[in-house]
């Protein structure tokens, strides 16, 4: 039995082991089915004492998790040999890489004041709808004028078993970025959004818990740059290590100003490399509907608060069906609906951007289109939507 990992057919974990090992990646073992490395040898649980001073890892031995990872091959045959059944870590500090961990779990939302650490949401912003990481990366990108990163193609993607997802990026020349978690009340970038950097690891793709498998999403097998504007919000909220200590937290920020729903926020990535099969990739189709909205009475924010949903709208030309169309064009028609109300936008420029997007996705199916933007915008109509942003 075989498992798909990493673009590659791969018997045993000690093929992805490789895999990460030969791109620059130190790696180290998890526990059977686990997210978590193996216990240390009996030694080691014997007594307490720092990485740094034990002598089972100039040995050989795999103790201390993350600390003891590596890219020597001889090393990985050796471990993976004698226990083929280990999952995978790669060491996210070494490797020179951060990872996004957006998670997808239930449960209720914090207090207002950990939903965005150091942005400033009222109570007047309702909170309807916000479930998850997926929804709080969202806003934040929509709140710098930014895409959502969680469909970036141009960085590795990894679906994790539960629901969530991993985006891999290249920490920066010179650049040391601390982990952080987002249920954490002193550093967090947003609820439940971790960062995975110095001092940590993450579960390699193709590894297989009792959960499940952590799956590549897309065609891209590289880690990108860091977007500048993600970069600038890591800096804020205290992930940058300078000089050897982090430096602190930035505790202003922008407000959301809004009331309703601030920004209407996309369900988990469901696919995997999300392109028009009429050959116009959705981001071009986005850049055209944000086009009818330019010049015509569109406040900037209302246009970035705009592009995820759009892009959603847009995304659904990669499937004939299945994608869920008319459910997310009416959501975006509920946003332009509750934006026109709040006054950022002309009805007819809101109507056309929606229009742009679908005739991406769905075309030759205007009546139907028509139907969906007159019922979303109506609905959307009777709670304004007031996007907060950069001014």
């Amino acid at each position: 039995m075989t498992r798909r990992a990493a673009g590659f057919d791969a018997p045993e974990s000690r093929s992805v082991a490789r895999w990460c090992a030969e791109r620059g990646w130190p790696v180290h073992p998890l526990a059977s089915g686990q997210k978590t490395p193996p216990k240390n040898c009996m030694l080691c649980q014997g007594h307490s004492h720092q990485p740094a001073d034990c002598q089972c890892i100039p040995a050989g031995r795999w103790c201390h998790g993350f600390h003891a990872a590596t890219t020597d091959l001889a090393r990985i045959e050796n471990w993976w040999g004698a226990q083929p059944t280990f999952g995978v870590g790669v060491a996210t500090g070494a490797a020179g890489l951060i990872v996004i961990d957006i998670d997808a779990h239930g449960g209720a939302v914090p207090e207002r004041d950990r939903i965005l650490p150091g942005i400033h949401i009222g109570e007047h912003v309702d909170l309807t709808g916000l479930a998850n990481g997926f929804h709080t990366l969202a806003v934040l990108a929509a709140l710098r004028g930014a895409p959502d990163p969680a469909w970036d193609e141009e960085t590795l993607r990894v679906r994790t078993p539960s629901g969530g997802l991993h985006l891999w990026y290249r920490a920066g020349e010179g650049r040391e970025w601390q982990c952080s978690s987002g249920a954490s009340r002193s550093r967090a970038l947003a609820w439940q959004v971790d960062v995975r950097a110095t001092g940590g690891y993450v579960v390699a793709p193709g590894t297989v818990t009792q959960a499940g498998t952590y799956e590549l999403l897309g065609t891209c097998r590289t880690p990108g740059e860091l977007p500048q504007w993600l970069a600038d919000e890591l800096v804020r909220t205290g992930h940058l290590v300078v000089n050897g200590t982090v430096k602190p937290v930035r505790r202003t920020a922008k407000s959301v100003k809004g009331a309703g729903e601030p920004v209407t926020v996309p369900q988990p990535v469901q696919g995997a490399n999300r392109r028009s099969g009429g050959g116009t990739r959705p981001r071009k189709a986005v850049k055209g509907a944000q086009g009818a909205l330019g010049g015509r009475g569109a406040q900037k924010a209302a246009v970035a608060a705009l592009s995820t949903v759009l892009a959603e709208v847009a995304a659904c030309g990669s499937q004939s069906q299945g994608a869920g169309f008319s459910e997310k064009l009416n959501r975006a028609a509920y946003t332009v609906g509750g934006l026109v109300a709040a006054g950022h936008i002309e009805e007819a420029a809101g109507a056309e951007a929606l229009r742009v997007a679908a005739e991406h996705a769905r075309p030759g199916q205007a009546a139907r289109v028509q139907q969906i933007i007159v019922s979303g915008m109506n609905a959307g109509r009777q709670k304004p939507l007031y996007a907060g942003g950069r001014s």
